[in-house]
């Protein structure tokens, strides 16, 4: 298992980056505010998680070694695959959903695309009594979200991100112009707080 990368951004999009290691270039998927952090040319460490399928591996990467440990945790809950766990992580850390589990925060878990209410429900039971093994802590280097800059390339990226989670470029739009205000009041606000804001209008 591939447990963690360093390496240096050599391209970056909404969902994704490839790490050069050595010449050798991996792509890793990751939650869109881990992708926005990423920086051409520069240094980046991801904590990862290798999916193995019949006709693919695909590496995730996050940010935490706890957010990686979740993204595994929750697929052993029965319909949870690599696509929905990494919503989840694009939503909530893994503290956030933590607390939403073992409070059996339903509404929390519902902000995550393709959760409904049945759903949340199903994953309160199945994992609730192993939310203390979402525990927090960070792999040293690991980049952190940075702050937008420019006059409209945060609506792209956030648009880009929110559609590559499966929301409809419809809706992507709708979410990006329900938080423009927060850019307005806060130019260094970061992608992930706009992102996070932005799912929750649409949930």
């Amino acid at each position: 298992m591939i447990s963690h990368l360093h390496g240096t951004v050599s391209a970056a999009g909404p969902t994704w980056v490839v790490l050069d290691i050595s010449g050798f270039g991996l792509k890793v998927n990751c939650p869109p505010a881990t992708a926005a952090s990423a920086r051409i040319d520069q240094p980046m460490s991801l904590s990862t998680s290798l999916v193995v399928r019949e006709d693919s591996l695909t590496l995730h990467g996050f940010t935490t070694a706890a957010d990686r440990d979740a993204f595994e945790l929750v697929q052993s809950a029965s319909g949870v695959g690599p696509k929905l766990a990494m919503a989840m992580l694009s939503v909530l850390d893994a503290d956030q959903l933590a607390a939403a589990l073992g409070a059996e925060d339903a509404a929390t878990l519902c902000r995550v695309p393709g959760i409904g209410k049945k759903g949340a429900a199903k994953l309160i039971l199945e994992l609730k009594d192993r939310a203390l093994l979402f525990s927090s802590g960070s792999l040293p280097g690991a980049a952190a979200p940075a702050a937008i800059g420019g006059a409209e390339p945060w609506r792209e990226q956030l648009v880009d991100g929110l559609t590559g989670l499966g929301w409809s470029a419809r809706d992507a739009e709708r979410a990006a112009e329900s938080v423009a205000p927060m850019r307005q009041e806060d130019p260094d606000v970061t992608i992930g707080t706009l992102m996070k804001a932005a799912l929750r209008s649409l949930a």
